[in-house]
């Protein structure tokens, strides 16, 4: 069954001065939803990954005078969550369609079922462009999957090695999971509804408008509802734990940390007491402070690279500096892209130089 939580928008502890949980510690049961908004309903997905879950997003709507639902976000390709999206559609819809898919972004846990999803309610995709062309071209068997595993890796091991990742073992297990992303998101809906920033969407009668977020994703799609005082903010401001901000093999050269700091600082517009919708961990007020933490952490993260770099050094070498726990393989390779992201930021701003030696970028300061 459905759960209705009512929100206390006006009590006193909802300011911009600390995060508050208005829902406290609920949480919606596999298989079973929370309305934490008029029509919008909240739901969570097992992840096999130590973020254990995902939160997605019931809408209720009308379209061309059909009454139903829109999702927003899909969950990872496995046999779990598409067993727990039946068990949603058994017992949360009332018996009504779902008429649309939104998909805030490319990355699986986001992405995966967005084909499944679609085709079984013969539902249109809406996405970004370059989130949906970067998904379709990935989990394609002549795309990305099929280019990684003719090269070894995908590029992504030869692109940390670069960085000074020199364990045979770590490289070894990149080179070897070059069908990753394709395993979680098998495929792409052939068409879709592309997402703008500034596009006003109705849905259920309320206007949401995107603001699209740059760094974490190519085009990351939120969404914000003023008359509801609702953000759908994905994974662009979470509440607990920073979202990783990565340079990849296809563009070594980027800035994705100087792009979602400029989003952040747009985020940061919005009302002080707006409900955040996070896609992990629970629903939010006080978006200025968060915005303000994640700001704070970064030029924290960014002063510590600094002061590493006054020897030349590399990603590799900063990783223990920024991250201070041991990490398996696959946290090892989030945490080089954030370190080849804060090293890359410093770089294009002029605050660091880079020069390669034998083979490999070595970092320091001017």
């Amino acid at each position: 069954m459905a759960h209705a939580i009512k929100l206390n928008r006006s009590a006193p502890n909802l300011t911009t001065s600390q995060i508050h949980y208005p829902l406290g510690d609920a949480l919606p049961p596999l298989g079973e939803t929370l309305e934490v908004a008029p029509g919008v309903r909240w739901l969570r997905m097992g992840l096999p990954f130590a973020l254990d879950h995902i939160n997605l997003w019931l809408l209720r709507d009308s379209i061309e005078g059909v009454e139903g639902w829109t999702i927003i976000d899909c969950g990872i390709s496995n046999p779990e969550t598409e067993a727990a999206w039946e068990t949603i559609f058994a017992t949360q819809l009332s018996g009504l369609p779902v008429l649309r898919v939104i998909v805030t972004h490319m990355h699986p846990d986001h992405v995966g079922l967005a084909k499944w999803l679609c085709e079984r309610w013969q539902a249109p995709l809406w996405m970004s462009m370059a989130d949906y062309l970067t998904a379709q071209w990935l989990s394609n068997k002549e795309g990305g999957a099929a280019i990684g595993a003719k090269m070894g890796s995908g590029g992504s091991a030869d692109h940390l090695e670069r960085h000074g990742l020199n364990s045979a073992e770590d490289l070894a297990l990149i080179r070897g999971r070059s069908d990753y992303y394709s395993r979680m998101v098998p495929g792409m809906p052939p068409r879709y509804r592309r997402l703008m920033e500034g596009d006003v969407i109705t849905i259920g009668g309320q206007l949401w408008r995107v603001q699209m977020g740059y760094g974490h994703a190519p085009e990351h799609a939120t969404l914000y509802c003023a008359k509801l005082g609702v953000f759908i903010s994905g994974d662009m401001v979470l509440p607990r734990i920073s979202t990783n901000i990565s340079v990849y093999d296809a563009d070594p050269d980027a800035d994705p940390l100087g792009l979602f700091l400029r989003s952040l600082a747009l985020f940061a517009q919005l009302p002080a007491d707006t409900l955040v919708l996070p896609s992990h961990g629970k629903p939010f007020t006080g978006l200025h402070l968060r915005v303000q933490q994640l700001q704070d952490h970064h030029v924290d993260r960014l002063a510590d690279t600094i002061n590493a770099c006054y020897e030349p050094i590399t990603a590799r070498d900063l990783v223990p500096i920024l991250f201070k726990r041991s990490l398996d393989t696959h946290q090892m390779t989030f945490a080089m892209g954030e370190a080849i992201a804060h090293l890359n930021h410093l770089w294009r701003l002029g605050k660091l130089t880079r020069k390669a030696s034998a083979g490999v970028w070595q970092f320091s300061v001017r």
